[in-house]
């Protein structure tokens, strides 16, 4: 698939850097937009060079403001609107199913649909200029391809005040309420999540993966089948290479040299 309005690039550290490229429409997500991001979080994922995923958008207004109301208000049938709904299933689930750590960047607004984008991320650096919000009751819509999203993320209370009212938090406010990990100044925004990725990129790229894919597995599940969830999985990293790299490195007081196996 040829990118014309998402960036990907891989760095020589492992880190692919996916940014939104759409900056005079403070990067709405078109159905085109959003078929591209899949592409990208899938192509990350199937390449064994990647060890952690950067993603973020372009200029210094918005990491994304939503659906592109425009694209998506167009003359189309109901069967082909409920399709283009799906691209943002797909996108989801490809974020969710990357295998690897996402970390968003969030450099302006995140609202609606790029507020559940945000959150999609495993770990949040945003600018101190950065807002979040879910404005969509306010133009007549209910946001409900982000809504098991945020409430995940945020909680009941917090994420049907958002609902309800259609109001912004800003950056001091999403740190306090614990949907975002660090804040730091714009300029260093970028910068601090790269090291974040490379960092992390350093560690087990195998029990990453599966460390990963049972955080997300066992939301689903109630409290017992979560346990025996997490039990088989444990057992499956127990009997991995990596694993008893990372105990004998421990004990003889060095680095461990993880290979993914």
């Amino acid at each position: 698939m040829e990118l014309t309005e998402v960036l990907y690039e891989v760095g020589a550290d492992g880190v692919a850097t996916v940014t939104i490229n759409r900056p005079e429409q403070r990067n709405a997500l078109a159905p085109s937009t959003l078929r591209q991001l899949t592409f990208a979080m899938r192509q990350a994922a199937d390449d064994a060079a990647v060890r952690a995923v950067v993603l973020t958008g372009a200029g210094d207004k918005a990491f994304c403001s939503g659906a592109d109301l425009a694209r998506f208000a167009g003359p189309s049938s109901g069967v082909d609107r409920h399709l283009e709904h799906g691209e943002f299933v797909e996108l989801f689930l490809a974020c969710e199913r990357l295998g690897k750590p996402l970390i968003g960047c969030v450099n302006g607004h995140a609202l609606a649909a790029g507020f559940g984008l945000a959150l999609c991320c495993d770990l949040l650096v945003c600018a101190d200029t950065a807002t979040f919000g879910a404005p969509e009751i306010t133009v007549g819509v209910w946001p409900m391809m982000i809504t098991s999203i945020v409430t995940r993320n945020l909680g009941r209370k917090r994420a049907m005040e958002l609902f309800l009212t259609g109001a912004r938090v800003d950056a001091a406010t999403a740190l306090q309420w614990g949907f975002v990990n660090r804040v730091v100044p714009a300029a260093e925004a970028l910068e601090n999540a790269h090291a974040w990725a490379t960092h992390i990129g350093d560690w087990s790229p195998l029990v990453m993966r599966l460390g990963r894919d049972a955080f997300y597995a066992t939301d689903s599940l109630d409290f017992e089948s979560a346990l025996r969830h997490l039990q088989a999985q444990l057992t499956v990293v127990a009997s991995t290479e990596d694993f008893h790299e990372g105990v004998t490195a421990f004990l003889e007081k060095r680095a461990p040299h993880f290979r993914g196996r």
